[in-house]
């Protein structure tokens, strides 16, 4: 029994640090500043949905799916990170929150913006599949396999009960309060771009000079 405690508690505190769920919530605080409750509610349930199937899908398959279609997990941090940086540069500049929707149109927006970047690679980023595959290749057990499966789950059900709170949060901190929450942390997501995108490219470099 302790040793699925301890396995758990690994699971629990790598998956919770790697997807960072205060972390998302600016993000998609901008992203959605021109939806009501209910649409909010509505992409926070998609991203969570697709993020949590993605993690399952890579845990079980992703060594197959990387090796088959040529794809390196450090080539998925140098993207991620090239997307991270161009949402924070546009969250620094405050030109998130002059997304506008139209009401015929807000239903397409939440299907794009849930699946990206909000599921992927905002919630089920490169860090958080790396991790899924390493963990399962470590769960020999059929009891650890379910205790990974049932941690992302409960990490993903967290990422949501903060996503669907983001709009009480909005309210208290009003319009001024929000743009200098986007811009603090669209330099802090920059930030984290940075370090993803060169944590990714330094080992592809190595490979490079290694080979000439």
């Amino acid at each position: 029994m302790s040793t699925e405690i301890s396995f758990f508690l690994l699971c629990f505190t790598s998956f919770i640090t790697l997807m960072n769920p205060i972390g998302i919530m600016p993000v998609f605080l901008t992203m959605t500043s021109q939806l009501d409750q209910q649409q909010r509610t509505k992409t926070a349930l998609k991203a969570v949905i697709v993020a949590f199937l993605s993690l399952v899908l890579f845990a079980f398959s992703g060594q197959v799916l990387f090796k088959f279609f040529g794809i390196s997990v450090n080539s998925f941090r140098v993207v991620g990170g090239i997307i991270f940086f161009m949402m924070g540069y546009d969250m620094l500049q405050a030109r998130l929150t002059k997304i506008k929707v139209h009401k015929n149109e807000i239903s397409e927006y939440v299907d794009d913006i849930s699946v990206t970047p909000l599921a992927i690679p905002m919630i089920c980023g490169p860090g958080a599949i790396t991790n899924a595959i390493v963990l399962m290749e470590d769960a020999v057990q059929f009891q650890n396999k379910a205790i990974l499966i049932g941690t992302m789950l409960l990490i993903c059900i967290i990422i949501f009960v903060v996503l669907w709170g983001a709009s009480q949060i909005t309210k208290f901190i009003g319009p001024t309060g929000n743009k200098i929450l986007m811009r603090l942390m669209g330099l802090i997501v920059m930030v984290i771009a940075v370090e993803f995108f060169f944590s990714g490219l330094k080992p592809i470099l190595i490979d490079i000079l290694r080979s000439v």
